[in-house]
Order: structure tokens, then C-alpha cells, then sequence
């Protein structure tokens, strides 16, 4: 997927245009459990094309001594990762010394630059915005970011500006992606040695060895696909180092990109919230999920650890729990193959396609007879269902009466769905649509 960022420095409206930008769609993280980059990170939708939009300005040192160090480091790593570059200026104070070392730098680029004059509120103001055409960097687009105006001109010439969506010619034979994630040290770049049977990625107890997602052809026991390991996502709080916050970044592109998520998770610390975090952000992305419990070696057993390990698991992921679980050391290389054989296993399970006809035969007799309760005197006839020509299982219910059926009802069908067909590791989307 393309990523577009936003550089300029402090004050002239960097995140009001992210937040536009990203608002036309749900940004991809919740602001509230300090998921991965809330507010630096999100995702855009104009004309159907959808890319990843990153606001650089939250990672800045208000200490007068590095300032310019840090706008400058910042700039050369959106060069380095992004595809597109906004560089927002602002029309009140004209051209400043930042401004310029800023446009200084972006010149030089090869990368596609566009210079966005922002706070543009009134006619008079689009004079003001002529000197910016000193920069040497083309035409300036004219936009508030506050009131909005401008902004859909800006987001056309961004998708001008996006490279084609080529498939690189790896790709073409359409292997799946499994990629391995999780937070620092729970055992992922460990795992992906285990598996390829060779030293592919460097493995310390110092937290952040991997800065970037290694791919690796995966070719052995009748299965084919690229697994990817990526770097370890730790709470936004934790993340100190511009260099660390791009590879945070590769990592959630990684499962943007990716079919099945491996989550690793440390048996000896159990859950945390950023466990849940990354979980959160594989299923909002409808990515399949196998979840791996490592360092089972260093866990006291009893009869029933493993049992309580399950159901414990099931109640923090709920209500989406229908996740395969594996308990491994890969240290010492015990069940890491089974992991493997599970996160195939969702591959295809999110790839499954089920007739029609199949479906309405399983489905139709046992909402006839447990129909959605009714609703202010009102009866819910769902007459006909089918699953949707998406690329992840979802399916529609064509209803009457679609807006009086409650959250409990659909996730009633899509236990039965799940008891009767293997989506496992898989989220499925449930619609109900006037008939």
C-alpha cells in the first residue's frame, strides 16, 4: 500500500490535515488504548484507491538545541519510506529559515513532492500564497485544513501523484504472506530461524534487533508461501528513536500487506494490552490470526495449564475467539511445525468460497427457526443469504426490516456459520440489506 507523509514544521496545521485526511475513513487505531501511533498513523480513501497516510509531526524535540536536527532527521526519513511527500507551509507567516532548509532538502529528492500552502481562508489569501513558488517545488496547492476547502483538489493530486499499483513480479504466483508479529522479545525472529532451519535474522535479549520486515521464501513439506518477520511493536510511550517509530511503521504495513498474522506471545508474561493492540489491528485489517504462546518451557504445569491458557485467552479476545492457539519453545523446537500447519490451514480457510445454495440449505432452516426477535411490533423475515465476492469471507442476509437486527443476532449466525463450515483464525463479516 502507498504511503503519503505530511512533513512542514511546528504550527502550520500538519495534524488538522491528517486528521481530514484520514477522517474521510476510520483512522486505523483507537485513540484510546494507546495503540500503535493513534493520531500519526492512519489510513485515507479517495476515488475507491486507498493509501496510508503518516503525520511526522508528533516526533519532534521541543528542545531549541536539536530542533532543526530533529525536523531535518524527520524529513529524511519520510524521504526514505514514503511515496508521496506534503510539505504544509503557511500563508500568514510567509517563508521561514525552517521553511527553507526544509525545501532545501526536498529538492534534492527524487521522490514526488507536493507544496501545500495551508490556512488559505479567503480569496485575498491565494495572493499571499504566489512567494511560495520560490521553493522551486512547482505549483503550490492552496487548502484549509481547518474548514476543508482545497482538500479534495489536494487528495486528486495526490492519487496523481501515487506510483500505479503494479504487482512486483514476486507476487504474480499469488504465494500467501504469513507474517509473524508481536511486541519485542517475545521470540519472533527465533521462530522464523526454527522454521527455515537457518540463521536468516539476527536474534539478541536486547529488544528492537529487527529495524525492518525481512521476507523469506518459504519452500518445504508441500507448502509454499513468503513468511515475514517483522520488528517488535511496543506502546507508542516506549518508542524513543525516529529509527524504532519507522520500523513500527514497517511492521503494521507488513500486515496490511500480509494474508495470516503468527501473534507471538511471552508465556511468561500472559496478555498485555499491546498483545491486544496488534491482535486488534490484524482482525480490523480482516488479516487471518494464529496465535502462538512461546517460552511454554519456562511456565510451572499443572493437569490443566494449558486448558485454563485457552479459555483465558477466549474471554480476552472476545467476542472474534475462534482462534487456533499453539503452545511452543522454539528454543528447544517443540510444535513449531504445527504452527505452520495452522496458519496454512487459515490461509485457506479465508480463502473458501461456499455456493449459495449450500449456504441457504444450512442457513435459511434455522433462522426460521430462531428468527431476529421482533422489534416494536415489527417481524424480521431474513428470505434469502449469499456470500459476497469479497477476498475475506462475508456474507449478506437480504431482510425486510435491516435496521431493527441487533448486535447479539449476527453474532448468533456467524457462530452458526462457523459451527458448520472451518473459519478458524478467520474474521467473517455478517450484512444485513434490504431486500
Amino acid at each position: 500500500m502507498s504511503l503519503v507523509a505530511i512533513v512542514g514544521r511546528p504550527n502550520v496545521g500538519k495534524s488538522t490535515l491528517f486528521n481530514r485526511m484520514v477522517g474521510m475513513r476510520q483512522a486505523i487505531v483507537d485513540s484510546t488504548a494507546g495503540t500503535t501511533r493513534d493520531r500519526h498513523y492512519g489510513k485515507s480513501d479517495w476515488n475507491g484507491r486507498e493509501f496510508s497516510v503518516i503525520d511526522t509531526g508528533g516526533y519532534t524535540v521541543n528542545d531549541d538545541d536539536v530542533f532543526e536536527d530533529e525536523i531535518r532527521k524527520q524529513v529524511m526519513l519520510a524521504i526514505d519510506e514514503a511515496d508521496v511527500i506534503l510539505f504544509l507551509v503557511e500563508v500568514g507567516t510567509g517563508i521561514t529559515d525552517l521553511d527553507m532548509m526544509m525545501a532545501d532538502i526536498l529538492r534534492r529528492t527524487s521522490k514526488k513532492v507536493l507544496l501545500v500552502v495551508n490556512k488559505v481562508d479567503n480569496y485575498d489569501q491565494i495572493y499571499g500564497s504566489h512567494e511560495f513558488y520560490s521553493f522551486g517545488l512547482g505549483e503550490p496547492i492552496t487548502i484549509s485544513s481547518m474548514s476543508g476547502s482545497g482538500t479534495g483538489e489536494l487528495m486528486d493530486a495526490i492519487l496523481e501523484a501515487l506510483p500505479r499499483e503494479e504487482r512486483p513480479a514476486e507476487q504474480e504466483e499469488e504465494l500467501p504472506r504469513i507474517t509473524v508479529v508481536g511486541r519485542p522479545n517475545v521470540g519472533k525472529s527465533s521462530l522464523t530461524n526454527a522454521l527455515l532451519g537457518e540463521e536468516r535474522n539476527i536474534v539478541t535479549p536486547v529488544a528492537g534487533t529487527t529495524r525492518d520486515s525481512v521476507h523469506t521464501r518459504y519452500n518445504k513439506f508441500g507448502m509454499d508461501f513468503y513468511l515475514v518477520d517483522t520488528a517488535g511493536m511496543r506502546k507508542k510511550g516506549k518508542v524513543t528513536e525516529d529509527l524504532e517509530f519507522y520500523s513500527v511503521m514497517r511492521s503494521i504495513r507488513a500486515i496490511e500487506n500480509s494474508d495470516v498474522c503468527i501473534l507471538m506471545l511471552d508465556a511468561s508474561q500472559g496478555i498485555e494490552s499491546q498483545d491486544m493492540n496488534i491482535f486488534n489491528l490484524a482482525v480490523r485489517n480482516r488479516k487471518g490470526c494464529v496465535i502462538v504462546v512461546n517460552k511454554w518451557d519456562l511456565v510451572e504445569k499443572e493437569n490443566n495449564t494449558m486448558k485454563e491458557w485457552r479459555e483465558f485467552l477466549s474471554q480476552k479476545l472476545s467476542p472474534f475467539n475462534d482462534i487456533p492457539v499453539v503452545f511452543t519453545s522454539v528454543l528447544n523446537k517443540q510444535r513449531i511445525f504445527d504452527v505452520l500447519q495452522q496458519a496454512v490451514r487459515v490461509y485457506h480457510s479465508r480463502r473458501r468460497r461456499i455456493p449459495t445454495s449450500e449456504f441457504n440449505d444450512y442457513m435459511l432452516p434455522i433462522i426460521e427457526q430462531t428468527p431476529p426477535p421482533s422489534n416494536k411490533g415489527k417481524y424480521i423475515r431474513i428470505k434469502y443469504a449469499m456470500q459476497l465476492p469479497s477476498p475475506t469471507p462475508a456474507f449478506a442476509f437480504f431482510v425486510n426490516l435491516p435496521q431493527y437486527i441487533k448486535e447479539p443476532y449476527r453474532r448468533f449466525i456467524e457462530n452458526k456459520i462457523r459451527e458448520r463450515w472451518d473459519f478458524s483464525g478467520v474474521p467473517v463479516q455478517i450484512y444485513f440489506r434490504q431486500k
